[in-house]
């Protein structure tokens, strides 16, 4: 048995309006305002990547096509899912700033804990992939996404000197994080 909560006395003073701009807080059916993200990107497979898929299905029931129509489908079907989950599972990756921190993939770290974000082309990013890299950084990159954001972690318990983070928009990236730390 759950305890029960006094309902506050009614007040014979009107209630002040709600405003346009805030939700009523009184409306039963408010729930907990979730925090809206400041950026928000999913770094989907490009359209090649699933007709890939679909090919490597037709390859599968093609290899299946000697044991009968059922085992064709069969091999069909389980590589095409097989292919799609693989291709979905990698392009389902996402950058967000929100609730005072970046998320990135399964990383989440406090924009108190990051220093100067950095937007790279695509030479930069290039160059940021390979020989200037260091082991040591969390790097969120995906082949296809040419542009990127290196952002300094400054969190002396980290060893992490960096993260690096494709991204199609890296302007807005870098802006969200500037917005979250003058905020704070």
């Amino acid at each position: 048995m759950q305890p029960s909560v006094p309902s506050p006395a009614p007040s014979s003073e009107p209630s002040p309006e709600p405003s346009a701009a805030a939700p009523a807080a009184s409306s039963p059916v408010a729930a907990p305002a979730a925090v809206a993200p400041r950026f928000d990107e999913r770094l989907t497979a490009p359209r090649s990547w699933w007709v890939i898929a679909g090919l490597l299905g037709l390859s599968g029931g093609l290899v299946m096509f000697p044991l009968g129509t059922v085992a064709t489908l069969g091999g069909l079907i389980v590589v095409a899912v097989l292919a799609g989950a693989a291709v979905s599972s990698y392009g389902s990756a996402r950058v967000r700033v929100v609730a005072g921190s970046l998320v990135a993939g399964d990383a989440r770290i406090p924009v108190s804990a990051l220093g100067a974000a950095e937007v790279l082309d695509e030479e930069e990013a290039r160059a940021w992939r390979t020989y200037k890299a260091d082991p040591r950084a969390f790097m969120l990159m995906r082949s296809y996404v040419p542009r990127a954001v290196r952002v300094e972690i400054t969190d002396p318990a980290d060893p992490t000197p960096y993260a690096y983070l494709s991204s199609r928009e890296p302007e807005a990236l870098v802006a969200a994080l500037e917005s979250v730390r003058a905020e704070a």
